[in-house]
Formats: C-alpha cells, sequence, structure tokens
C-alpha cells in the first residue's frame, strides 16, 4: 500500500480485542442464510500468530513457500479448489528475478459469475519505516500487512461449505509482489495484481469477476475505515452497498467519511474492468515498522469485518 494523500481523523474508543482478555460471546455452529458467519477471532488469531511464526514471508524465500504449502493444505482440507498463478517478478533495482505465484482459493468454481476477496500475503524485505536505517533489514513479521487477511480467509473458510447458497462464485485472492519493493524511484508497487489484472484481461476466462474487495491493515486493535477515495472515484456504488451493510448490522468501524486515497491492490483490478474496493484502516501506527506484530493486531477486528463481507457474500448477485 503507498498512500498518495493525506488527512487526520479523531480515533473512536479502542474496540474489545483478543488482546484484552475479555471472552467473545458463544459462536452459533451453522451459518444461517441472512446471517453472518459464525466467525471465531480467537481461531483467526491462531491462524494469524501461526503464520508468523514461520518468519518473514518475503517473495521467492523458503518462508514463503512454507507458508504456500500450509495454506495448500489448509484450503483444500475444507473442499476449495487452489491454484496457483505463477509469475516472474522482477524490479530495476534488483540483479535477478524471483519466482511469485498469486494464490487463488475457488468456491462453487462452477459459477460463471464471480466475486473476489483479496488481499497480498508477501511480506516486506525492509522496514522502512523504523527511523534507524540498521533496523530495516531486521526480520520483519508484517502481522497486520497481509497476515492478517490471509488469517481471515483462513477462519472464513472453515465456513464456506457450510454457507447459504449464494448467486455467485467466490474466489479467495491472495496477491504475491505487493511488498517486494527495495527502491520506491525505481522499482514497481504490486506486481501480483497487475499481473492477474493483465492475465485477466489479455486471456479472458469462461467467467467474469464482478466485484472484488480487498482487505489491508484492517485488524490492528483501534480500526477505522473512512472512504478511501480511489474506491469511492472507482467503485462508488459497491463501496456504498458495503457500508449500507456495516451500518446496519452496527460495525461502527465503517465511518461514512472521506479519507485518504491510496494506490494498493485494488488498482490493478479497477483498470481491466472489476469493480473493487479497499477496506483499509490509514492510522496503523505500526505500519512497515519491526511493531508490526501479532499482539498489535486483534481478533475482534477481524471478526467484525468478516460479518460485514460474509453478509455482503450472500446478497450479491
Amino acid at each position: 500500500m503507498f498512500t498518495n494523500s493525506s488527512s487526520s481523523k479523531e480515533l473512536p474508543e479502542q474496540i474489545t480485542s483478543a488482546k484484552s482478555g475479555q471472552s467473545s460471546k458463544p459462536l452459533a455452529s451453522t451459518w444461517e442464510a441472512g446471517e453472518p458467519a459464525p466467525f471465531d477471532p480467537d481461531r483467526a488469531m491462531k491462524y494469524l500468530k501461526q503464520l508468523c511464526d514461520l518468519g518473514p514471508r518475503i517473495s521467492g524465500s523458503d518462508g514463503m513457500a512454507k507458508m504456500q504449502d500450509l495454506l495448500k493444505k489448509h484450503f483444500e482440507n475444507l473442499g476449495a479448489k487452489v491454484t496457483f498463478q505463477k509469475f516472474e517478478g522482477k524490479q530495476r533495482s534488483q540483479p535477478k528475478s524471483v519466482p511469485m505465484a498469486n494464490m487463488i482459493i475457488s468456491w462453487n468454481p462452477e459459477s460463471k459469475t464471480r466475486v473476489i476477496l483479496c488481499g497480498h500475503y508477501d511480506t516486506r524485505p525492509i522496514a522502512d519505516q523504523e527511523r534507524r536505517r540498521e533496523d530495516w533489514t531486521r526480520p520483519f513479521l508484517s502481522a497486520n500487512d497481509g497476515t492478517s487477511t490471509v488469517a481471515l480467509l483462513m477462519e472464513l473458510g472453515n465456513h464456506m461449505k457450510k454457507a447459504p447458497k449464494m448467486k455467485v462464485g467466490v474466489d479467495f485472492v491472495i496477491f504475491d509482489g505487493e511488498e517486494w519493493m527495495f527502491d520506491p524511484k525505481r522499482d514497481k508497487f504490486f506486481l501480483g495484481s497487475d499481473y492477474f489484472a493483465d492475465n485477466y484481461r489479455d486471456h479472458r476466462p469462461a467467467y467474469t469477476y464482478k466485484s472484488a474487495i480487498l482487505l489491508d491493515l484492517f485488524a490492528g486493535i483501534n480500526t477505522r475505515f473512512p472512504w478511501e477515495e480511489n474506491s469511492r472515484f472507482e467503485a462508488g456504488g459497491l463501496m456504498e452497498e458495503v457500508w449500507d451493510i456495516a451500518k446496519e448490522l452496527n460495525v461502527k468501524e465503517f465511518v461514512f467519511e472521506r479519507g485518504d486515497a491510496v494506490l494498493d491492490d485494488h488498482m490493478g483490478l479497477n483498470r481491466v474492468g472489476i469493480k473493487a474496493i479497499d477496506i483499509i484502516d490509514f492510522s496503523y501506527p505500526h505500519w512497515h515498522k519491526l511493531t508490526d506484530l501479532p499482539e498489535n493486531c486483534s481478533g475482534e477486528s477481524m471478526a467484525k469485518v468478516a460479518k460485514v463481507l460474509s453478509v455482503w457474500l450472500q446478497r450479491t448477485k
């Protein structure tokens, strides 16, 4: 994610989180039609910690390979179709390319009209927001920035086979190469989502992607989601749908205010005609810092976003 404008807004009171030690209400055992999925915030946090325990998961690294293997087994065990969209990632600042792969987890793969829930799963090679340059190359786990998206999808995957009948197919798309940046003046952002978008445009599949929701920096302890301006401009109708559902469900973290405009993985999708929005907390204080750790994330924040997404999935036609 790259911010190309800025604003400052007052944050609400801290929400209940897994860190707080307060227990969640008992979850329903089934996903009832019209209701949110019975998302387990504690299990989502366990997934997040499990991924972070692998260490840094930089594109092309052993850590990335271990995570890909873990995720493939997880989603296939839940009954999903898992494919890897492989490509070579090359940056101008680097002498060699590295192998990369977007991961596509498909539910109801026979459906010709589909929607996407997406985010990235690679961790940044350098913690470039640390004040001391010598800290940039220390191991960087990136718990909220990427890992939380994967953890949410892992937990939501537990419920997809039991989900009420949906009118669309659903793909979880996890992009590689979003964070593989070394020199912002020379290198490109969003290698994986651009490759995915170009492949969709140039090799039109038998299905159509109706819309996409991107998750980024959404699992902090104090979350707040104003409208991201590029999302509002490119896919304002979709943004209204999602924020209206949040209001209906009393998920107050979705606020009806204009926020920053950011460049993120949703930009490539909109470029090829897939209406895409970004759910993002601009105020996360640990962005690209070594303190982006599991203890600064919240299963309850993930659960609130999943609540909105799971109702939106049922209503989308």
